[in-house]
């Protein structure tokens, strides 16, 4: 707990056995709950975070590492959260970090807070692909171009968030692959709220995860999708669900039996009749998983 604010971490997680541990042993004291959401992990991911006490919930089947983290964040926000920190438990990214980060949303200086692996050089220092790098450096470019924001890298999984953010944007309407990250930071562009940035080391090695190349380069045109999806919604000349305060958000019933799926970038133009935003009452679009809680857990302290 950071100034009266209730802390989580949750870690979407998909085979991460042998890093799981390493990652919680450096969380610090003022973090109350730890959240595991298992993606179906061929692995022994869900007894080693039984083993350590954590808050597990397991999908009965591989929903996407984007779907993971809907459930992470609706799982935190049922748990009292103030402010949802996402650590990847692969061990990448430090979680030493966490209280610094948390602590500059606890006390009101951001809504959304990164772990930037660019600021300082950690990404190269850290055995980054060079050619992730590069694509890291030109995607940023052209969405600090694009956006008017000036982050120093859109693609980190190092992220902090307070309760309001994750509470009303539309995350629903985002997609379950790698591109949902940059989805929602877009999001928070658009609905205004603060980023904010910290200088994180990395970590590439055998046992962290990575997408590989061709994923990679269909997480590049994602990125750039959603971007030039934001630009024609900010110039009014078309208008997507993903954007919408009305939008379908986390509040809803997420584990309802879905209707059929909707494209995150949907659009419908102004004016032009197309149907608008869902109401309220509908459920999250794709097949809603199937969250089974494998362990209750407890707080830290």
């Amino acid at each position: 707990m950071i100034n009266q604010k209730r802390i989580v971490v949750v870690m979407p997680a998909y085979n991460a056995a042998k890093t799981l541990e390493r990652t919680v042993r450096e969380l610090p004291e003022c973090v109350d709950l730890v959240i595991v959401v298992d993606d179906h992990s061929r692995d022994e991911t869900v007894r080693v975070a039984q083993n350590l006490g954590l808050k597990v919930f397991a999908h009965n089947r591989n929903y996407g590492y984007g779907r993971n983290q809907q459930t992470c964040y609706h799982e935190a926000l049922n748990a009292g959260a103030d402010i949802v920190v996402m650590v990847h438990p692969d061990y990448q990214y430090t979680p030493l970090l966490v209280m610094a980060m948390a602590s500059m949303i606890a006390f009101g200086v951001y809504d959304v807070v990164l772990g930037s692996r660019i600021i300082g050089g950690g990404a190269l220092k850290g055995n980054m692909p060079l050619y992730k790098y590069l694509a890291n450096r030109l995607l940023t470019a052209f969405q600090n171009l694009a956006t008017g924001a000036k982050l120093s890298e859109y693609h980190t999984g190092f992220r902090a968030f307070s309760r309001d953010v994750l509470l009303k944007l539309p995350l629903l309407e985002n997609s379950d692959d790698f591109v949902f990250d940059n989805q929602m930071l877009n999001q928070c562009i658009h609905f205004n709220f603060r980023i904010g940035e910290v200088s994180c080391p990395t970590r590439y090695f055998e046992e962290a995860s990575s997408i590989g190349f061709g994923r990679s380069v269909r997480y590049g045109f994602g990125v750039i999708r959603s971007t030039l999806c934001l630009g024609l919604q900010r110039l009014g000349l078309m208008s997507f669900r993903a954007f919408d305060p009305n939008g379908r958000k986390l509040d809803w019933n997420y584990y309802a039996p879905a209707r059929a799926a909707d494209s995150q970038d949907s659009p419908s133009r102004p004016g032009s009749g197309d149907s608008p935003a869902p109401p309220a009452t509908q459920p999250p679009s794709g097949d809603a998983p199937v969250c089974l809680v494998e362990d209750g857990g407890h707080d830290r302290r």
